[in-house]
């Protein structure tokens, strides 16, 4: 069983990923869970522990007798196209667009990189199934806290009766869960995308990632002199389904279909809003990666 658990997190992820990209749209209902038992080759337990932690998340609703629904609202969809208007968009058009090129170079600021994970591993796939086009390299910088840095989320949620060192070892449970998180995740889209070098899919790849004593209020992606994204983390209440099935009731900040804000650089005009956004949140981003640099 403990083996067949190990298989939870990707079954999770797999299931993030196609409610993100519209697989699963919202107010549809998830395969049932036997169905799912079934293409995953676990047991239904299984699978009913994926979808409480979906239901955790926001995700999902789950009534019985009607199965799980898709509850999230995406950000609307954008198209992929050569020129995009400002406004709000969602993480995977973005990452679509710079697939869509031969060199691909994105620069990343984020929490977990849980959804850069899950949109990473999906381009992976498009370029292993020829959906897309190889690109001839790929470039991914990412910074993520350090393990040093205290993180002010997730923390739990206690009663003021409720002793301090109750709470200061709910917190370590959930501040150590979270470390494991971005761990898996950041070698899962490593190894997704460094892995299409080692195939011989895409000749040059690098993935480098860089931990820095700061802490996101806020996911950036950059595609530098091109487009950018940026949105805030919303703290919300939240209870948190741990592996051994315990929950902690929580104040938490959830990425997955979080709205961002969409901006081009306009090439000719180093005044326009745009230009300015690009500009300066990629000078930002060039600063703290050389700060840090450890080399």
């Amino acid at each position: 069983m403990r083996e067949e658990r190990g298989k939870g997190p990707t079954i999770l992820a797999t299931l993030r990923s196609r409610i993100a990209v519209s697989e699963y749209p919202v107010g549809c209902n998830l395969p049932p869970q036997r169905a799912l038992a079934e293409e995953f080759e676990v047991s239904r337990d299984t699978i009913q522990h994926v979808l409480k932690e979906l239901t955790s998340e926001g995700l999902i609703e789950s009534r019985q007798g009607s199965g799980s629904k898709v509850r999230v609202r995406l950000p609307p969809h954008v198209t992929t196209q050569s020129k995009v208007s400002p406004g709000r968009t969602a993480l995977g058009p973005f990452v679509d667009r710079a697939f869509a090129r031969r060199v691909v170079e994105l620069d990343v600021f984020t929490f977990t990189s849980e959804s850069l994970d899950t949109h990473m591993r999906l381009q992976a796939e498009k370029i292993r199934n020829r959906q897309i086009a190889a690109p001839e390299r790929i470039t991914l910088r990412i910074l993520l806290p350090s393990d040093t840095t205290e993180l002010p989320y997730p923390r739990a949620r206690t009663s003021r009766d409720s002793p301090a060192s109750e709470a200061q070892e709910l917190d370590r449970i959930l501040q150590a869960r979270t470390r494991e998180i971005i761990r898996r995740h950041t070698s899962c889209l490593r190894d997704a995308v460094r892995n299409l070098k080692t195939d011989g899919l895409v000749p040059d790849v690098e993935v480098l990632v860089r931990e820095v004593p700061l802490v996101p209020t806020h996911k950036l992606y950059l595609r530098r002199g091109v487009e950018g994204l940026i949105g805030p983390y919303k703290i919300v209440a939240r209870t948190i389904l741990m592996d051994d099935d315990t929950e902690i009731d929580a104040w938490d900040v959830l990425g997955l279909g979080s709205t961002l804000i969409h901006l081009v650089d306009e090439e000719g005009d180093p005044n326009a809003v745009g230009s300015v956004f690009m500009q300066s949140w990629q000078e930002w981003f060039d600063s703290c990666w050389h700060r840090y640099d450890r080399g």
